[in-house]
C-alpha cells in the first residue's frame, strides 16, 4: 500500500445522485463507502489519500491512483478504483465503484466524478445520494458549486425503503420525480422544478412548485391533506401548513373548506422547553345553531360564532415537583359531533401542581366539567376547586407495619347547584406476617374524621346524595382482617396456583347520610372492589358494618397459555339498614357473587370476563365481556356490557344499559386490509323506562379499507352515524386518507 499526503486549498467531495427520470436507480450500491482516516490530518487544507499504485507522469503532469483509492479531507471521505489527476488542465477524475462520504453523513454514490483541482466543486455521473437523516437522491447528473448546494437533473427522491423484509429490492411505494431538485444542506431542504409524486410507479398530478425538508428539524411546510364527505356539511377539503417559529416551536394553520357551510380555521400551537412541553388547538367557524336539541336546527336560523379550544401540557419543575393541565372547551354541545371532531359527551378542565417522592405525596388539583349532553343543565356540573391532597408513609419500627396518614379538602361550587366543602383527616396502620404454615395476615387499623359544609341542598334530586344543609361532622373508624393461602403445584406440564382468601372488617354505625355524596355515587359490587375496606368509590361513604368476605382464586400457566378466575361473596352480620340501594348486590345481608376470568393463549387469544350473580335466583346482575382474537395484521375485538341491576332512578343515577361493541381488521395481503367496528345500543324500556331505544339502536359504525407500509398510508372509510341531536344530524359520511408518512423525516 503506497500512501502520499498531499497539500491542497481545500476538498469536500459531497458528492449528489442523479439518475434519469427513465432509469432512475434508487437501489443501495454494492460499493461500501470509505471508513475513517487511520491516521487523521494535522491540518484542515491538508489532502491525505492511500492507494494500491500510484503513477506519476512528468512530462504530462498526470497523477494516476488505483486500486481501491482513498480521500480523506477535514471529514470528507472519498473512494474510487481509479484517480486521475491532470496538473495541467487542474482536472480531477475519479471513476468505479465511487463512494463519497461528507461531514454531515450523507453519503454519494457513482460511477464516474469530475472535479476541479480546488476539489470543492464537481460533476457526477449516475450517482445516488444516501442522506444521513433518511431519504436518498438518485440523478442522471448531479453538479455540486462552491457553496456545497447540489444541483441533480432528471432526478427523483423517496424516503422509503427500498428493500424488502427478504433483503431483495422493491419498488418504493411512492417517489417524487423531478426535471431538477435543489439539495441545498444548510437548511436541509430538497427543492423541486417539474415535479410530479408517483404512487406505485403511476405519476399523478404535476406540482410546479415543491420543497421538503430532509427531517430532523423543525421546519416550514406542508402537511398531508384530508378529504372527506358528510351529509351534514357535504365535501370537505383540509389542508395543514406548518410553520417553525423556532426549533422547540411550531404553529400549524389548517383552513378547512366546506361545499355545504362556511369555511372553518384550525390552529395548533406547540412548544418544546427544557421543563417540559405543551400544546393548545382551537377551531373556528360561524354556522346555526339552535338551542333545541330534540330537533333539527330549522331553516333561517342565523349564523353563530362555533369554535372548540384543547390544550395540555406538563411541567417537571424539579426531580419531585411538576405540573400538569389540560382544557377543553367548547361553544354549544353539538359543534364537536357536527365538524366530527369528537364524540365525547363531557369535556374536562384540569389542572394540577404535584409533589412525589419515595414516601409522601402532596397535590393541588382542580376540575371544570362542560357537559354535552341532552337533558343535562350546566348550572348543575361541580367545579371543584381546589382539592388538596397530601399523603405521608411512615415505618413503624415498633411493630414492624406501616402508618400511612392522609389529609385532604375538596370545595364544588355549582352555579344552579348545590355547594359542598369537605376536609378530613385520616390515619391507617398496615401489618402483613406469613405464617410458619404460608399463609399471608394482614392486619388493618383505619380511623378517619371529616367535617363537612352543604348549601342549597335541596336542588340535588337524589335524595340520598344531598346530606344535611350546613355543617356537619362525623367520624369512621374500622379494623381488619385479611388471610390468603396460596397453594402451588404441578398441572399439565405447568403450574397452578389456588388461593383461597378470608376477610372479616369490623366498623362502628356512621352517620353517612348527614353528609352529602359527590365522589362515591354509582356503587356496584365487583371482583376489583370485593376484598376493599370501602366498596364505595371515593371518600363522601363509607360501608359501616362488621361483614366476612371469602373467595377463591384459581390461576394455570402453561407454555403459552395462561388462565386466572376468581369468585367471591360477603356476609354481614348485622341487619340494620345499609346505604347500598337494592341492586348494587350489597343492599342485602348476604352480597351477590361476583367474578371475574380471564384466559389468554399466546398473543393470538384474550378474553377477559366479569359477572355479578344474584345471591338468590343467579341471573347476572352484570355481565361484561372483552375479547380479542387474532393478530396484529387480522384481528377480531367483542365488547359486550349489561347492566341488570333495576335500581330506582330516584335513588342512583347510573341506570341499567345493554351494549355490544365489534370491531375487526382482516389483512388480505401484506400491505392491505379491511376493517369495520360499530356500537350497538341494545338497552330496551324494560331496562330504562326512560329510554326510547327499542332493544338493538345502532349508534354507528365504521367500514373501510387501507393500505400501509413503511412510508404510505392510504385508505378510504365509510361511516353511519345513526342518532340526531340538533344539527349534528345522523348520515353518512366518508373520509380518504392519503398519508405520506416519512416526508421530511
Amino acid at each position: 500500500m503506497i500512501r502520499a499526503f498531499l497539500l491542497a486549498t481545500a476538498v469536500s467531495p459531497l458528492v449528489l445522485i442523479a439518475t434519469q427520470a427513465s432509469a432512475q436507480d434508487l437501489q443501495t450500491r454494492t460499493t461500501p463507502p470509505p471508513p475513517p482516516s487511520a491516521a487523521p490530518s494535522a491540518r484542515d487544507d491538508q489532502v491525505q489519500f492511500t492507494a494500491g499504485n500510484l503513477q506519476y507522469d512528468l512530462e504530462d503532469e498526470i497523477v494516476t491512483a488505483t486500486g481501491d483509492v482513498r480521500m480523506f479531507r477535514s471529514g470528507d471521505r472519498l473512494r474510487a478504483d481509479k484517480l486521475v489527476w491532470n496538473r495541467k488542465t487542474g482536472k480531477v477524475v475519479a471513476t468505479g465503484n465511487i463512494a463519497i462520504v461528507n461531514p454531515g453523513g450523507d453519503t454519494a454514490y457513482g460511477d464516474s466524478i469530475e472535479l476541479s483541482d480546488a476539489l470543492k466543486d464537481g460533476v457526477v455521473e449516475n450517482m445516488l445520494l444516501v442522506l444521513e437523516r433518511g431519504g436518498r437522491l438518485a440523478a442522471r447528473k448531479g453538479t455540486r458549486s462552491l457553496n456545497e448546494t447540489v444541483v441533480l437533473e432528471d432526478a427523483a427522491y423517496t424516503p422509503c425503503a427500498v428493500t424488502g423484509s427478504d433483503g431483495c429490492a422493491k419498488e418504493p411505494s411512492w417517489k417524487i420525480t423531478a426535471v431538477r431538485v435543489i439539495y441545498r444542506p444548510e437548511r436541509g431542504r430538497i427543492y423541486y422544478k417539474g415535479a410530479r409524486i408517483n404512487l406505485f410507479g403511476l405519476p399523478t398530478l404535476p406540482l410546479p412548485a415543491l420543497s421538503n425538508p430532509i427531517g430532523g428539524d423543525n421546519n416550514n411546510g406542508l402537511l398531508s391533506p384530508d378529504f372527506r364527505y358528510g351529509r351534514v356539511n357535504g365535501f370537505e377539503f383540509a389542508q395543514p401548513y406548518h410553520f417553525a417559529l423556532a426549533p422547540n416551536r411550531g404553529l400549524t394553520i389548517t383552513p378547512r373548506i366546506y361545499s355545504a357551510v362556511l369555511p372553518m380555521l384550525q390552529a395548533e400551537y406547540s412548544a418544546l422547553n427544557t421543563l417540559g412541553s405543551y400544546k393548545i388547538a382551537g377551531y373556528a367557524t360561524a354556522s346555526p345553531r339552535s338551542g333545541d336539541l330534540l330537533t333539527p336546527t330549522p331553516p333561517g336560523t342565523p349564523n353563530f360564532f362555533r369554535g372548540y379550544l384543547d390544550g395540555v401540557g406538563r411541567f417537571q419543575l424539579s426531580p419531585n415537583w411538576s405540573a400538569t393541565a389540560s382544557v377543553r372547551l367548547v361553544t354549544d354541545r353539538t359543534f364537536l359531533r357536527r365538524y366530527d371532531i369528537s364524540t365525547d359527551d363531557r369535556l374536562r378542565t384540569t389542572a394540577s401542581l404535584e409533589r412525589i417522592d419515595r414516601d409522601s405525596y402532596f397535590a393541588i388539583t382542580g376540575w371544570y366539567v362542560q357537559t354535552l349532553r341532552v337533558g343535562d343543565r350546566q348550572g348543575l356540573q361541580p367545579i371543584a376547586l381546589p382539592e388538596i391532597d397530601f399523603r405521608k408513609r411512615m415505618k413503624d419500627g415498633l411493630l414492624g407495619g406501616t402508618f400511612e396518614f392522609q389529609a385532604n379538602s375538596l370545595a364544588i361550587s355549582r352555579p344552579a347547584g348545590q355547594d359542598t366543602q369537605r376536609a378530613f383527616a385520616s390515619a391507617k396502620w398496615d401489618l402483613r406476617k406469613l405464617t410458619p404454615w404460608g399463609q399471608e395476615v394482614t392486619f388493618t387499623a383505619f380511623a378517619r374524621g371529616d367535617v363537612y359544609n352543604a348549601n342549597d341542598t335541596l336542588a340535588t334530586t337524589v335524595a340520598s346524595y344531598r346530606g344535611n344543609e350546613g355543617i356537619s361532622a362525623r367520624a369512621i373508624g374500622a379494623v381488619a382482617v385479611d388471610v390468603k393461602w396460596p397453594l402451588i403445584g404441578s398441572f399439565l406440564g405447568g403450574t397452578q396456583r389456588l388461593t383461597p382468601r378470608f376477610q372479616i372488617v369490623a366498623a362502628p354505625q356512621t352517620t353517612n347520610l348527614a353528609v352529602p355524596n359527590e365522589d362515591a355515587r354509582a356503587v356496584d359490587l365487583e371482583d376489583s372492589n370485593l376484598f376493599s375496606l370501602n366498596r364505595f368509590p371515593g371518600y363522601d361513604r363509607f360501608e359501616d358494618s362488621t361483614r366476612f368476605t371469602y373467595g377463591l382464586d384459581w390461576s394455570v400457566d402453561l407454555p403459552g397459555f395462561a388462565f386466572t378466575t376468581n369468585v367471591g361473596q360477603s356476609y354481614r352480620i348485622n341487619t340494620r339498614a345499609t346505604l347500598f340501594p337494592d341492586g348494587t348486590g350489597l343492599s342485602r345481608r348476604m352480597s351477590d357473587i361476583v367474578g371475574r376470568t380471564e384466559l389468554r393463549y399466546h398473543d393470538f387469544v384474550s378474553v377477559v370476563h366479569r359477572y355479578r350473580l344474584d345471591k338468590d335466583s343467579l341471573v347476572l346482575r352484570r355481565n361484561e365481556l372483552d375479547a380479542t382474537i387474532g393478530s396484529r395484521q387480522s384481528y377480531v375485538v367483542v365488547g359486550y356490557l349489561r347492566l341488570n341491576r333495576k335500581i330506582d332512578p330516584t335513588l342512583e343515577d347510573l341506570q341499567d344499559r345493554e351494549e355490544v361493541r365489534l370491531g375487526a381488521r382482516v389483512a388480505f395481503s401484506k400491505f392491505w386490509s379491511v376493517f369495520g367496528s360499530t356500537v350497538i345500543d341494545l338497552t330496551d324500556r324494560r331496562e330504562d323506562p326512560l329510554m326510547l331505544a327499542d332493544g338493538f339502536d345502532p349508534v354507528r359504525h365504521r367500514l373501510g379499507v387501507q393500505y400501509e407500509d413503511d412510508c404510505l398510508r392510504l385508505g378510504v372509510t365509510w361511516r353511519r352515524d345513526y342518532q340526531d341531536t340538533g344539527d349534528a344530524r345522523s348520515g353518512n359520511s366518508y373520509l380518504l386518507t392519503l398519508a405520506f408518512k416519512n416526508l421530511g423525516r
